[in-house]
C-alpha cells in the first residue's frame, strides 16, 4: 500500500518510508524525493559538467530515472539517497559523453566543409557523410574494408571477395555485421 506523503505529512516521512512509497509508486513520495536530494543531484551535476543549464537538465532525468527505475532500487543495497547519486553520476557521465560526441561531430563537420565540397551540396548531405565516415572508422577492420570497397568503389560481393581473398560466405558476413552495427550505431546518433 503506497505511503501517502501529502504536504502536511512529508516532512513527518523518514527517508525509508519515502523510499517504500516511491517503490509502490507514490508519486508524492517522487515530489520528497525530489524535494530533499534535487539541489544534491544539482550540486553533483554542475561540478561534473561546469554547466548550470546542463546540471538542471540532468537534475531532472535523474528524477525520471528514479521514478522510471524505482522497481529496481533495493533497500537492502544502500539508502535512497545513496541510489540517487548513483544515478546522478551515471547521468552526469551520459551528459559529459554525448558533449564530447557533440564536439567531436562539429570538427568533422567543419573539416568536411573545409575539404573541397561540391558546391550547393546540402548541409545535411555533409553531416550524413561526416557522421557515416566517422562510424565506419569504428567499425573493425574486416567489416569496414568490404563496406568501403562495396560502396566507395562499387564492387559486389563477389568481387571484393576476388579482390580480398576471402570466402563469400566471409564477405557477405562481414558486410551484413557491419551494415547492422552501422544501423545501431547511426539510429543511437539520431536518438541523442
Amino acid at each position: 500500500m503506497p505511503v501517502s506523503a501529502g504536504p502536511a505529512g512529508a516532512e513527518r516521512l523518514t527517508d525509508e518510508e519515502v523510499a517504500l512509497g516511491l517503490r509502490a509508486g507514490d508519486e508524492a513520495c517522487l515530489t520528497e524525493a525530489y524535494r530533499r536530494w534535487s539541489s544534491l543531484v544539482h550540486t553533483l551535476a554542475w561540478r561534473a559538467l561546469g554547466d548550470a543549464r546542463e546540471a538542471e537538465d540532468v537534475t531532472q532525468q535523474v528524477f525520471l530515472g528514479v521514478w522510471r527505475g524505482r522497481g529496481g532500487y533495493r533497500p537492502d543495497r544502500g539508502t535512497l539517497p545513496g541510489w540517487i547519486v548513483g544515478i546522478a553520476r551515471r547521468k552526469s557521465a551520459d551528459a559529459l559523453s554525448a558533449r564530447t560526441r557533440r564536439g567531436e561531430l562539429v570538427d568533422c563537420v567543419a573539416s568536411a566543409l573545409e575539404a573541397a565540397e561540391p558546391p550547393g551540396t546540402r548541409p545535411e548531405a555533409v553531416l550524413d557523410r561526416v557522421v557515416v565516415r566517422r562510424e565506419l572508422t569504428r567499425l573493425p577492420a574486416p567489416q569496414r574494408r568490404v563496406l568501403c570497397l562495396a560502396f566507395y568503389e562499387d564492387l559486389t560481393q563477389t568481387q571484393i571477395a576476388a579482390r580480398t581473398g576471402w570466402p563469400l560466405g566471409t564477405v557477405k558476413s562481414h558486410a551484413r555485421r557491419g551494415l547492422l552495427r552501422l544501423r545501431l550505431t547511426l539510429a543511437q546518433e539520431v536518438s541523442c
